[in-house]
């Protein structure tokens, strides 16, 4: 039997089990109901992360009371909780917030271990999640595909979710970006048989140092890269590349692991890995770009695409082998992979005329950065490209880091990076200074701004006939609405 006729024959087992009075739950499936048929009341401590903000609307949806709290919140996740009437009225930890009444704590991976709300729940001894513990008790018996790496985790589970949902297969998800004909980034139901999960290899929360990937227990695995990112918890590249390879270990000898072979990295750790597993390599399939557009050649005939790169090229083919394995046809996954706009965010087109297109990108890792400069350039060869860049996480903020950086923004015509003097202090680093950035980018011309309104300025003046514009960051350079400031710039304003 294919695993995902498994998975589903499993999850109707247990419905049966369920509406059958004469069979008995399960420890497991009693601790699950316990969580969802009779906590009411939920609080997020750090209720603004991408991940817990969707985790707070889709319990609300579901008729939970949810609170939560932060010290900051940026957009989309401040609009998004905003527009469900669970934005915190302030900002800050408020232990007065929690008392008896809570029936369930989840606590965040960016509370630290000293929050005043944490020492409260612990005090009233409430019970404690973290976000992968609450999720994985809600897909333990689902097949569950977990989408790993350093980078193109976000597109490659939004395409498989958009390929899944055009195809009608049930799934339950939980992805790190708003998708197009999705309400929701997090879903959780008792009906539907697989979970596709985004796998970051970050920690778990403040009191589980354990990546969160290392929580969801793997049927079928994709690593996707590894580029060594998050400094502050992997000191070396060497303990980074340890947890892909607990990560892919995990994979039982009935699953899949799928992984990127055209990253040296992921090959090397996965020619290791024992197990009677499959192992499904991929890299780019074949292609031509032309005019601006992208066509993947294939044994169904060329499909024309809505997205572009490398990259996301190769996003693309560890998709369709995921989709395989869940019974999808190379036809079926390529008649509907070629409506896929991308995901928010990810080389998202936010402005265009002739002659000029601007994009958001999330990329802050320096393999991030160097991939989406380069997808840009290749698909548009004639055109000036400017990219902006933002240091905004712990490890780019790291004047040890920096030297990471190094050739990443060479493609790019224009080179700009804006980095936050208050997002310093926040993270409590050293304070760092212009020849500090351009010596660790070993960029010639680089150009540095810390002040948004003199960033802004240089772009305004900056001629766009036959130029693209690339906004990169994880943060939104100090609450710039780079939407309608390109919009702005491609109409003259």
């Amino acid at each position: 039997m294919h695993i995902h006729e498994f998975a589903v024959s499993a999850c109707q087992f247990f419905q049966i089990c369920k509406e059958d009075s004469t069979f008995c739950f399960t420890f497991a499936e009693l601790k699950v109901n316990d969580i969802f048929m009779n906590h009411s009341r939920v609080h997020f401590i750090a209720i603004g992360g991408s991940a817990m903000h969707n985790l707070a609307i889709a319990l609300h949806l579901k008729g939970y009371q949810v609170s939560g709290s932060d010290d900051e919140i940026f957009d989309p996740a401040s609009s998004r909780l905003d527009s469900y009437g669970l934005l915190p009225p302030e900002f800050g930890w408020f232990p007065a917030k929690l008392d008896q009444s809570i029936d369930s704590v989840i606590l965040g991976m960016h509370a630290r271990s000293d929050n005043p709300e944490l020492a409260k729940a612990k005090e009233l001894g409430l019970k404690i999640y973290s976000y992968p513990e609450f999720l994985y008790e809600q897909s333990k018996d689902k097949l569950r595909v977990v989408i790993g790496g350093s980078h193109g985790k976000t597109t490659i589970t939004a395409m498989i979710l958009h390929v899944l949902q055009q195809c009608n297969v049930d799934t339950d998800f939980m992805v790190g970006a708003k998708l197009d004909g999705f309400d929701v980034m997090v879903r959780l139901t008792e009906k539907a048989g697989v979970m596709v999960f985004e796998g970051d290899e970050y920690l778990t929360s403040a009191l589980d140092p354990r990546p969160k990937f290392h929580l969801y227990k793997p049927d079928i695995a994709l690593v996707s890269g590894i580029a060594w990112d998050h400094m502050n918890v992997f000191p070396t590249f060497e303990n980074y590349i340890e947890q892909f390879l607990i990560f892919m270990m995990m994979v039982p000898d009935s699953g899949a692991l799928i992984y990127c072979d055209e990253d040296p990295e992921v090959q090397q750790v996965a020619a290791g890995i024992p197990g009677k597993m499959k192992k499904l390599p991929y890299g780019v399939p074949g292609h031509v770009v032309a005019g601006g557009k992208t066509v993947l050649k294939t044994a169904e005939g060329d499909v024309a695409l809505k997205v572009f790169g490398r990259h996301n090229l190769m996003n693309m083919e560890g998709a369709r082998l995921v989709c395989n394995q869940l019974n999808i046809s190379n036809a079926d996954f390529y008649k509907a992979i070629s409506g896929f706009k991308g995901a928010s965010n990810r080389l998202e087109l936010i402005a265009e005329k002739q002659g000029f297109n601007a994009y958001r990108d999330f990329a802050h890792a320096p393999s991030k950065l160097k991939a989406t400069i380069q997808a840009v350039e290749e698909q548009f060869p004639s055109r000036k490209l400017f990219a902006c860049f933002e240091l905004h996480t712990y490890s780019s903020l790291n004047k040890n880091f920096l030297n990471q950086y190094a050739g990443s923004m060479d493609k790019a015509d224009v080179a700009v990076v804006y980095f936050s003097p208050h997002a310093l202090g926040i993270k409590k680093l050293p304070m760092l200074s212009a020849d500090d950035i351009k010596e660790g980018f070993a960029r010639q011309g680089l150009l540095v701004f810390s002040e948004t309104g003199e960033l802004q300025e240089f772009l305004r003046t900056q001629s766009w006939d036959n130029s693209n514009l690339l906004m990169m960051s994880s943060g939104n350079f100090d609450g710039i609405n780079v939407k309608e400031f390109a919009n702005g710039l491609m109409n003259g304003e």
